[in-house]
C-alpha cells in the first residue's frame, strides 16, 4: 500500500466526484480510477459504492478513511518538521563567529546577508571554533565562521580569507621601537599571551610550531580569550600577544608591529553540514567572504605587507 494511494482516496472520499478529485490532485481521471481499483484490489474490499448517481463510500472504505486520515496528518507534520530544520527556512540562520571577530566585520556580514535574503535574520553566536564544530555536527548551528586549520570530517568549507598577523607589543619593547616588521626569533625569551587551546587545538599547535620553528621559543605561555586582557598582560610587561592589525587605536603604551619572514595568519571560512547545505547558507558563506574582504581580508593565497607604523583604523 502506498502513501499516495491513501492520498487519492482521501481526496475522492471527501469529493465524492472522481472529476472533482482528479483536478485537485492535478491528475486525469482515468489514472486516478486506476489508482482506487489497484488499492481495493490490494486490500480485497470495495470502497466506494458507484452504483449510484453519486458514489459513495462502502462501509470498509468508512473505516479506511478513519485510519487514513491520521496517517496522512502524521506525514504532513514530519514534512512541516522537516522544513524548519532547513536552515533558513523558519527565517532564521542560526551562525555562529569566533570571540574576537572586529565589530567591522560582523556588521558588514549582517549588511551584506540582509541585502541578499532579507526575509531570513542572522541568529549569532559568539563561539571558539571547537565549540562551533561541535555544534554543527550536532545540529544546533547552520553555518559557522572558523579558523583554520580545524577538524572538517564531516563538514564542507568555503573559500579561506587571510589576514597576516603581527605582534602586540609595549612601546617600549626592543622590537617596537625602530618601527619596523619583527622577525619572530627577535621574541625568544618573551612570554606569549595566546587564547586557551580548548578554543582551537589544531590552530594552537600550528602558532607554537610555527614560533618554535622560527626560532621563537616563549619564556612562558599564557592563555587570555578576552581581548581586554589579552592587552592588560601585555602592558602589564607580561608577554606579546600575536594578532591580526587592529581596527581601532591601542590603549597608550601598546603598538602592532607586522612580523617578516613568517606565514602566521588567520585563515577564515564559513564550515556547515554537506546535507544541510542551501541557498541561505551560500548567501551568508558569500557575504562573509565579501565582508572580510572588505575588511582587509585577502584569498588564502594571497597576502598582504603591512606598513610598518601603528593601525589605528
Amino acid at each position: 500500500m502506498e502513501l499516495r494511494h491513501l492520498r487519492y482516496f482521501a481526496v475522492l472520499a471527501e469529493e465524492l466526484h472522481f472529476g472533482r478529485a482528479a483536478e485537485r490532485l492535478h491528475m486525469a481521471q482515468p489514472p486516478l480510477s486506476q489508482r482506487i481499483r489497484d488499492l481495493e484490489r490490494e486490500l480485497g474490499v470495495r470502497l466506494f459504492d458507484r452504483a449510484r448517481p453519486r458514489i459513495q463510500l462502502t462501509e470498509a472504505g468508512a473505516l479506511l478513511l478513519e485510519h487514513t486520515r491520521p496517517v496522512l496528518a502524521g506525514v504532513e507534520t514530519a514534512r512541516e518538521a522537516m522544513r524548519r530544520l532547513r536552515p533558513g527556512e523558519a527565517g532564521v540562520l542560526r551562525v555562529g563567529v569566533p570571540p574576537d571577530t572586529h565589530p567591522p566585520v560582523l556588521r558588514t556580514l549582517n549588511e551584506l546577508f540582509s541585502r541578499r535574503v532579507p526575509d531570513v535574520l542572522v541568529d549569532l553566536h559568539e563561539l571558539t571554533t571547537d565549540e562551533q564544530l561541535l555544534r554543527l555536527r550536532e545540529g544546533e548551528l547552520d553555518a559557522g565562521v572558523v579558523r583554520h586549520p580545524c577538524d572538517l570530517v564531516g563538514l564542507e568549507s568555503g573559500p579561506k580569507a587571510r589576514r597576516d598577523l603581527g605582534v602586540v607589543l609595549r612601546t617600549d619593547h626592543p622590537c617596537a621601537r625602530d618601527g619596523g616588521p619583527v622577525r619572530l626569533r627577535e621574541l625568544s625569551g618573551a612570554s606569549l599571551v595566546i587564547f586557551p587551546r580548548a578554543m582551537a587545538p589544531q590552530l594552537y599547535d600550528h602558532i607554537l610550531l610555527t614560533c618554535r620553528d622560527s626560532g621563537f621559543l616563549p619564556g612562558a605561555i599564557r592563555h587570555a580569550r578576552n581581548p581586554h586582557f589579552v592587552h592588560g598582560l601585555v602592558l602589564a610587561g607580561r608577554g606579546v600577544h600575536l594578532n591580526e592589525a587592529p581596527t581601532a587605536p591601542l590603549t597608550d603604551g601598546l603598538t602592532w608591529r607586522p612580523l617578516d619572514g613568517t606565514d602566521l595568519a588567520w585563515l577564515t571560512s564559513v564550515v556547515w553540514v554537506p546535507a544541510r547545505h542551501n541557498a541561505t547558507i551560500a548567501a551568508f558563506a558569500e557575504a562573509v567572504d565579501e565582508g572580510l574582504t572588505e575588511t582587509g581580508h585577502l584569498p588564502a593565497g594571497g597576502r598582504r605587507t603591512e606598513p610598518a607604523t601603528d593601525r589605528p583604523g
